[in-house]
């Protein structure tokens, strides 16, 4: 039930999203401006996503930013998006990954004109991922780094740990 129901939601958001991404080339006129609208629409999207995620993924608490990587490429996409992606192009230190899609829902019967070559179609997940990991104590930045509606063989977004913070709580337990 859960897939169907998964399955469902990416649908209509994919059927309304790019309902949305028209409205905002209308309002702002401006590539870049609406490439950060839908960026922090993501990042809002995800401090609330992340609660449904854990419900019902039973996935457990990552320690490791690879960990990590690998549960949002796996499972999250999987959920929300129907998809997976794969994890590679690690930098030495383990702080920076790609997540690279062979698929994307969202950019179905899409082509982007002359003149919205500078926007990133898809910039929500990127706001979606770096809101979601904040709220897991992860401060990141995500970017695409290839897109097909730009011409490239595949989507590519570059994840950077940029910071973990550590969890404070409120209250002491011997208190």
């Amino acid at each position: 039930m859960l897939a169907v129901e998964s399955l469902q939601n990416a649908e209509l958001f994919t059927l309304t999203y790019g309902a949305i991404v028209r409205q905002l080339l209308t309002d702002f006129e401006d590539v870049d401006e609406v490439n950060k609208q839908l960026d922090t629409m993501g990042y809002h999207i995800g401090i609330r996503l992340i609660d449904d995620f854990l419900s019902k993924s039973n996935v457990t608490r990552c320690t490791e930013f690879k960990e990590t990587a690998e549960v949002i490429a796996k499972v999250g996409f999987k959920m929300f998006l129907g998809v997976t992606a794969t994890v590679a192009n690690w930098d030495a230190d383990g702080t920076e990954c790609s997540l690279i899609l062979d698929d994307n829902p969202l950019v179905d019967y899409v082509e982007l004109p002359e003149t919205c070559q500078g926007l990133y179609y898809c910039n929500v997940l990127c706001g979606v991922i770096r809101g979601a990991l904040e709220m897991v104590s992860m401060r990141t930045e995500v970017k695409w780094v290839r897109d097909v509606l730009h011409g490239d063989d595949t989507f590519e977004m570059r994840l950077k740990l940029l910071k973990q913070v550590p969890e404070e709580y409120p209250y002491k337990d011997d208190e």
